[in-house]
């Protein structure tokens, strides 16, 4: 059953363009795992400036998103990433989660 993991960011005016730039650095990464379906980034401003952006990551399985969790894990410490220190820097806020269709539910 396919896997949607989701995430909500909310990113200051001054985070902008490292956001992004991080952002496309994931998403590069992530189309070229196994169990990778698609992916689509949607985005607005508000009257603030902020970027309110979601991402969505659709996955074949939970066992694929599973493997693609510590593929990207492993891929960070190798860069010497780490997310919630940049979330923190740059005052990103982010929520995340996995979900299923709801017509893949059964009753």
């Amino acid at each position: 059953m396919e896997q949607l993991f989701i995430d909500r960011f909310i990113v200051p005016p001054a985070a902008k363009a490292e956001f992004m730039e991080r952002m496309a650095i994931n998403r590069t990464m992530i189309n070229k795992l196994p169990g990778f379906i698609r992916d689509e980034a949607f985005v607005r401003e508000d009257e603030q400036g902020q970027l309110h952006c979601i991402t969505i990551a659709v996955w074949e399985s939970e066992s694929a998103l599973k493997a693609a969790k510590g593929t990207v894990q492993a891929e960070y410490q190798r860069q010497g990433f780490n997310l919630p220190a940049m979330l923190e820097r740059l005052d990103i806020r982010m929520e995340r989660g996995q979900f299923q269709k709801l017509e893949d539910l059964k009753s």
